[in-house]
This record gives C-alpha cells, sequence and structure tokens, in this order.
C-alpha cells in the first residue's frame, strides 16, 4: 500500500471511529432522556394523585368540623324557636345560651367560639361585653345575609370581632319564620386543631382561605414559616382563579424551590391548599440524572479528547477558517497583505466590480483597481494611508485596528464604506489584514445624528438668547416700579411737614406697587401655562349671576373714570358647568386692558352671547372699546410675551406685555378660541368663544338686573382677624379701625378657632383668615370653626386672605367652607365691598 493509500486509510479509519462515537453517544443520549422522561412522568403522576388524596383528606376533615358546628347550630336555633315561642324572658334566653355554650366548649371539645342572637333587633350574647346595649345587630353582615337566605346556614367571610378585635368567622341561621337570627362565632385561630401535618413530607404547609381568599389557618411542618403569608397565599389563588391549570393541582416557584399545589374547596365555598416540595417528590429522580450526567459527561470529555487530536492535525487549515468566519459576517470583501513581498491574497470577495482581479497578485495592481470604484476626492488620501509603506509604519507602531470610510461606487451608486487595516501578533511575518464593509445607513444616521446635534446647538442658543431677554425684560419691567416706590419712599421721608407732598408721594408709591404686584402675578401665571401645569375645574354655576358680581369692580372704575361701560345678554342658559375662575381670569385681563387704553367720555362694551345648544354649547364674550386701538404689525405680535404697543397714546401706560400670551393660553387650555380687530384710533374688539357644559334638568329663569352697587358701611362690625405677621397684623387692624370696624387679634389657627369658641353666638360678624400660620393653617382653622356646635359656626362669613391667588388655592378655600378670597397684598376697597356682599347675604 503506497503512501497515497495509507493517508487514505487512515482518513477513513479516522472517519470510522468519529462515526461510531458519535452513534453511540446519540444512542446513550437518548436512552438516557427517555428513560429520565418515563421516570419523571410516573413520579409526576404519583405525586399527583398522593397530593390531590392530602388536600381531599384536609377537605373532608374541614367540612366533618364545619358540619359539626352547622350541627349545633341547628339544634340551636330549633330550640331558641321553641322558647320565643313560649315567650321566655331574654334573661332566661340568655341563660340557655351560657349553658349550651359551656356545654359545648366542655362536653364536645369545641374551643374558640362564642354564641350571640338578634332577638327583636337587639343583640343577646352568651358573653357579656360592654357596649352590647347600642349595638345594632340588623346591620350587621351576617344578619342581612341569614334572612336572605330563608332559613339555610350562612358562612360569612374573615372580619375583625368588635369585642375582642380578633379575625372571626360567624356562622348564622334565622330562626323559624321570624326576623330573629341566631349566629355562633368562630375564632379561625383554633382552626389549626383541624390539620395534621406529620404525616406531609418536611417543609410541606397548608392553608385554609374563605370565599374571599383570606387566610383563616396556616401551618407547616418546615423550618422556616412564611412571614406574609396573605401575599403568598394571594399568588396561590391567582393561579387558581386564572383558570389555566388542571382542576385540582399545579406547580409554583418558592424561592429557589418548587412546589407542588394540591387545592380543593369545602362544601360552604371555603379553599383548602396543601403546597408539597419538588424536591422530596423527585430526589431519586435528581440522584439518577446525576448519574446520567457523569456517564454523559465522561463521553463528552472523550469526544473533545478526540477532537482536539483531529483539531491539531489541521490547524493551518482551521487558522484560515476562522479568520474568515470571524470576519466573513461583517466584512463583504478581505484581503491578507503581504507587505514584504508586496503582495495581496483574496481571502474573500462578492464584488462584481473585482471579477477580472486574480486570487493572488501585485498589491500595486489591487490600487489600482480600486482607485476606479474610489471617489475621486477620497482616493488620494486612501492612497496614502493604505499604501505599503503606511502599513509598514502602522506594523511597526504596533498599531492593531486602522481605518476610516469613504464612498465608494457600487452598481447601485456611491455608498459608504468603511475600511480596516488589521494587524495581530498571530499572523505571519509580514503580514497584515485588509477588509471593507458597508456601513452607509449607520453612515448616513450618524450624519443624521451630526446634523441634529447642530440643529439642538442652535435650538439652545435661541433658548438661551430668549431667556436672557426675559431677564432683561424682567429687570427693567421690575426696576421701574421699584424704583418708584424706593425714589417716592426717601422724598416722603423729607416732606413729612408737607402732608399734600407726602400724600401725592404715598399715591404714587401705591401705585407703582400694585403695578410690581401685577407683573409679578402675570409672571406666575406665565410660567403655569408654559409648564402645562394650568389646572382646569368643571363646577356648576349661574354663568349671568357670576358676571354680574365679577363686574361690579368694572362698573365702579369706569363710573369713577368718566367712560361709559354698557353690559349686554344675549343667553338663554345660565347654568352651566366650567372653569369660571378662568373665564373671570380670561375678562379681567381683556377688561382691564380696554378701560386702560381709553380716555374719559369714551365707551367699553360686553356682549356675551350663546351661539348654539348643546352637550357643549358655545358662549362668545366679546370685549369692545372706542379707544387708541392698536396697529397693524402690533396685531401680529400681540401674543408674545412681554410685547406691547409703543406707538402714539399707548405709549405712556403701564404694563407687563403678559396679560394677552396668559389670555391666549387660557383660551387654548379650555378648547376655545380668541379673534382680535383693531385699529389705530378706532378701537379694539377682542372676541372669546369657549364651550360650556350645560346642567342637566334645570328650568332657566330670566334673572332680575343686577342693583347698583352701593359701598358697604362697615361701622360698628365686628370682625376676628386671624394672622401671623406682625407688619400685616398691624396694617389690616388700622385700616378697618378707620372704617368704624371693631377688630379682635388671633395670631395664629388654632387661637382663631379659640377666640371665636370663646365668643357669644353672633359676636362676630366676619373673620379674616390668613392662609400660612404656625400651629393650625387657615384652612384648618376654617373646617374647624364650622365643625363647631353653635348657630353661627355654619353661617359666619370666612374670608381667606392669601398670598396665593391661583385656581387651586382658591379651591383649597371653598373646599374648607370658606365664603371668598383676597390676595395679598390686600386690596381695602375689594375687601370693604366682598364685607359689605357678604353682609348682606348673612
Amino acid at each position: 500500500m503506497g503512501h497515497t493509500g495509507m493517508k487514505e486509510h487512515k482518513r477513513s479509519n479516522k472517519q470510522l471511529r468519529i462515526l461510531f462515537l458519535s452513534v453511540i453517544l446519540s444512542v446513550f443520549l437518548v436512552f438516557s432522556l427517555i428513560s429520565i422522561q418515563l421516570v419523571q412522568r410516573t413520579i409526576s403522576t404519583n405525586s399527583q394523585v398522593m397530593g390531590q388524596e392530602i388536600a381531599r383528606s384536609f377537605s373532608t376533615s374541614e367540612d366533618a368540623n364545619l358540619y359539626a358546628y352547622e350541627l349545633l347550630l341547628r339544634n340551636a336555633t330549633q330550640w331558641l324557636s321553641g322558647q320565643l315561642e313560649e315567650g321566655k324572658s331574654r334573661e332566661e334566653v340568655q341563660h340557655w345560651m351560657e349553658d349550651y355554650l359551656s356545654y359545648v366548649s366542655d362536653t364536645l371539645g369545641s374551643k374558640g367560639i362564642d354564641m350571640c342572637a338578634s332577638i327583636g333587633g337587639q343583640i343577646l350574647a352568651a358573653t357579656y361585653w360592654e357596649g352590647d346595649d347600642t349595638f345594632d345587630p340588623t346591620a350587621q353582615n351576617w344578619y342581612q345575609m341569614a334572612m336572605a337566605a330563608d332559613g339555610d346556614i350562612i358562612y360569612t367571610d374573615a372580619y375583625n370581632d368588635v369585642v375582642t378585635g380578633l379575625a372571626v368567622i360567624t356562622i348564622a341561621q334565622r330562626i323559624g319564620n321570624t326576623n330573629d337570627v341566631l349566629a355562633i362565632d368562630l375564632f379561625p385561630q383554633h382552626f389549626q386543631q383541624w390539620s395534621s401535618m406529620e404525616a406531609l413530607p418536611a417543609d410541606s404547609s397548608y392553608f385554609l382561605c374563605d370565599s374571599t381568599g383570606t387566610v383563616l389557618c396556616y401551618d407547616t411542618n418546615g423550618s422556616e414559616r412564611i412571614e406574609d403569608v396573605q401575599s403568598y397565599v394571594d399568588q396561590l389563588n391567582e393561579e387558581i382563579d386564572a383558570g389555566i391549570h388542571a382542576d385540582t393541582e399545579f406547580s409554583f416557584l418558592k424561592g429557589n424551590d418548587q412546589y407542588g399545589v394540591y387545592y380543593r374547596q369545602t362544601s360552604n365555598g371555603w379553599t383548602s391548599i396543601i403546597t408539597l416540595p419538588y424536591r422530596y417528590l423527585f430526589s431519586g429522580l435528581n440522584e439518577l440524572a446525576l448519574w446520567y450526567a457523569g456517564i454523559f459527561g465522561l463521553f463528552l470529555l472523550l469526544s473533545a479528547i478526540m477532537y482536539l487530536r483531529e483539531r491539531r492535525l489541521n490547524q493551518q487549515v482551521e487558522l484560515t477558517s476562522e479568520t474568515v468566519r470571524v470576519l466573513g459576517d461583517s466584512y463583504y470583501a478581505i484581503y491578507r497583505i503581504n507587505f514584504e513581498s508586496e503582495t495581496y491574497t483574496m481571502l474573500k470577495s462578492e464584488e462584481p466590480l473585482f471579477s477580472a482581479l486574480p486570487h493572488q497578485g501585485d498589491y500595486t495592481a489591487f490600487l489600482a483597481q480600486l482607485k476606479e470604484v474610489i471617489e475621486p476626492q477620497a482616493y488620494a488620501e486612501f492612497e496614502d494611508s493604505f499604501s505599503i509603506a503606511s502599513i509598514r509604519r502602522l506594523v511597526e507602531r504596533k498599531v492593531r485596528d486602522y481605518g476610516g470610510d469613504f464612498q465608494r461606487l457600487f452598481p447601485e451608486g456611491y455608498r459608504w464604506v468603511n475600511v480596516r487595516l488589521l494587524f495581530d501578533d498571530s499572523l505571519d511575518v509580514g503580514e497584515a489584514i485588509l477588509c471593507f464593509r458597508e456601513v452607509d445607513e449607520e453612515k448616513r444616521r450618524q450624519l443624521q445624528h451630526t446634523e441634529l446635534l447642530k440643529e439642538s446647538l442652535l435650538t439652545m442658543q435661541k433658548s438661551a438668547e430668549a431667556r436672557n431677554l426675559f431677564f432683561a425684560n424682567m429687570s427693567h419691567d421690575m426696576r421701574t416700579p421699584l424704583n418708584a416706590i424706593i425714589g417716592m419712599s426717601d422724598l416722603a421721608g423729607h416732606t413729612l411737614s408737607d402732608p399734600e407732598r407726602t400724600g401725592d408721594y404715598l399715591r404714587k408709591i401705591n401705585h407703582s406697587s400694585k403695578h410690581l404686584l401685577g407683573l409679578i402675578n402675570d409672571v406666575l401665571e406665565m410660567s403655569k401655562c408654559e409648564q402645562g401645569k394650568l389646572a382646569l375645574e368643571r363646577r356648576p354655576f349661574d354663568l349671568r349671576e357670576q358676571l354680574d358680581e365679577v363686574l361690579d369692580i368694572f362698573r365702579i372704575q369706569a363710573q369713577n373714570e368718566g367712560k361709559e361701560f354698557h353690559i349686554t345678554y344675549d343667553v338663554r342658559n345660565t347654568r352651566v358647568e366650567g372653569d369660571f375662575f378662568r373665564i373671570q381670569q380670561i375678562l379681567n385681563n381683556l377688561l382691564s386692558n380696554a378701560l386702560k387704553f381709553t380716555s374719559p367720555g369714551q365707551e367699553i362694551s360686553l356682549t356675551v352671547r350663546q351661539l348654539d345648544e348643546g352637550v357643549h354649547t358655545q358662549y362668545q364674550f366679546i370685549v369692545q372699546d372706542t379707544g387708541v386701538g392698536m396697529s397693524e404689525e402690533f396685531l401680529s405680535r400681540i401674543f408674545i410675551p412681554f410685547e406691547r404697543e409703543t406707538r402714539f397714546g399707548a405709549k405712556n401706560v403701564s404694563g407687563t406685555g403678559l396679560g394677552m400670551p396668559i389670555v391666549r393660553n387660557i383660551v387654548l387650555q379650555m378648547e376655545g378660541q380668541i379673534d382680535v380687530q383693531s385699529a389705530l384710533g378706532k378701537g379694539s374688539t377682542f372676541t372669546v368663544t369657549i364651550p360650556l357644559a350645560l346642567q342637566a334638568g334645570v328650568e332657566e329663569e330670566t334673572p332680575p338686573a343686577p342693583a347698583p352697587v352701593e359701598a358697604a358701611n362697615l361701622q360698628g362690625r365686628r370682625l376676628l382677624l386671624a394672622e401671623d405677621n406682625e407688619l400685616n397684623m398691624e396694617l389690616a387692624t388700622e385700616v378697618l379701625r378707620m372704617k368704624g370696624v371693631e377688630v379682635v387679634q388671633a395670631w395664629n389657627g388654632r387661637e382663631a378657632v379659640e377666640r371665636f369658641q370663646e365668643s357669644a353666638p353672633g359676636f362676630f360678624d366676619a373673620i379674616l383668615m390668613d392662609m400660612q400660620m404656625p400651629e393650625m393653617n387657615g384652612c384648618e382653622a376654617a373646617r374647624a370653626i364650622r365643625a363647631l356646635p353653635r348657630i353661627d359656626a355654619s353661617s359666619v362669613p370666612i374670608i381667606a386672605v392669601t398670598a396665593n391667588a391661583f385656581a387651586e388655592d382658591i379651591a383649597a378655600t371653598v373646599a374648607a367652607g370658606m365664603n371668598a378670597h383676597i390676595a395679598k397684598p390686600i386690596d381695602f376697597d375689594l375687601l370693604e365691598q366682598t364685607l359689605g356682599r357678604l353682609l348682606v347675604k348673612a
């Protein structure tokens, strides 16, 4: 036999040995798996039968115990029915119940039970407990269930006993055809005597649950008890209730251990659950599996030794195979470059353009072929980076991975490609790997991401510019009134001997302070709008009645300024649901602007229209004036924050430039629309359309015309003033006393409640309540006053004085029982009007 024949014979014998070993290994593996599966199935079947039998025995024991209690109840019910028919007294019946309960406990060994009855709507208990004379048994669940059961025995779910506070279950039965019920209380803490865990495997558990899943009894023979039994049983009941398992058993994972769960329902709807550890049931199977695994591992070891022996014989082939296998999936072309001989070897190529390129050849010819497909502006850099000289330098510097991206020509056009030069010590001396991978989608995403970053940077720069502009505007708008306040305060201090000039300075200080307050309120409201935190409520209200109340202030202002103010209603349904506070906020801004930009003798009008009828009816509010108007150029910027009309007459009118952006945000939040028409010298018209829901089942009545607003007379009134700030207390007290009001001071909420409680009924005409106070805040104090058992506690007007005048803060005062709210700093004219209105109603 020649050399070639010997090689073929050895190769054939090697293949036969590998085939024989593979067949033996496969047969053993299949046999092992089948054997283990058969043993597991047998053990599983036996364990299922055993678990079901255990669950059935526990359930049978529970049914027997429950039947005994039912029998006791039936006997007692029949006897008690006869006693009641004979007209026995309550004392005789109670004495019998005590004797019967003692007999059951001592003779029959039934511990942990109690007996009571509802006789004539009153409780009659075998064991006396304090409070049974006020206890209403007919309101109890067990009484109502027994009456509805028409003589059948009922079981309640577990609940806490009113006497002992312990968990209890009540079984009850109606006494004959009467409205009386006899009940026996069972305490689940004594149910453990029903179960016997001695015959069960170690670490088994028993649970008894009522119809709602509440655990009545838990017992285990394991070394560790379950801490949160209810949560554990809830998980088991979820599996049972889901109905995805067999009728009476399934498996459950507890920690790292798996348990068989077996359950059965008792005759009264309770569930008995038994858990058995799988490690006990399948302990023999695990040992068998370990033996099979050991033998199988031995075969694997022998196979690995033979595989390594064969692998060493073909190391060079395997090396090339590994290189192609690792890189082949990621790269469409792979070349082995010998920079010593300046040649290449093609290991993989899927490029139709390189079909004419030989498998091996000169590296210079390889670069010339690449020049035809690489984009012209990138080829010079590519040739310089991947020349033979460059490759040598990279290898000498131990650069193991070098490359970059360029565009190259494919049949469908130019696409991005990544080229890598890889070097490793495992390669032959003077060799490196050059490979190409298409990255068109990845590169385009990267370029898109870069473009997005540029856009984000531009957006951030614009945001920073807007923020800087905001702070510049804020600084200017806040410094203007602050400068007036500080300057006028200094001038007033130097002119105390001239009351007329001092009074003029003080009036200007007051005006600048109100302007600064309006700016702060507008900025806070605008911030809430931009953050999307504007809260909308839906409350029923009478639109016309609420508007008349709000518009009184504008009537007085227009009258004082010599301007005409008209209100027109074209509304069929005034009883609606929505957020009137936001409607008031819109109209306050629009009407304030109308009064601000009109002169004496000019007109301001408000028209309220109902456009249609339906579930959500459209209401239109038109505010029109004949004032200075606005330029066409400004109308395009009217809703931009801090934008103000500076043409002609509007130039000298103060404002924050936030009112109209706030109005627009509120209107949009309420799913409405706002339209503006204006011309310089001709006035302005603002039309706001808002959907409001009609109140169901409310008949509309034509409201009477609003009564003229008269100044309130507070002379001789007594007010309780609750305020914890000394300066605010002094200010409010002095102003109110100047109006003839007798003020009683309270320095916190608790003291306010005490002052009111100590006073005679009707002593105080009203209460001014600050919101933020120590010991008890304003809302808590208001609730405490309303809860007092005196005739004026529910009727005395309480006005909230709050620094937070947002909708949610006002809603909190209403919920606390307050009648109105006044924002800080206090507008004492508005306070006087509010007091007058509330005192008239009272």
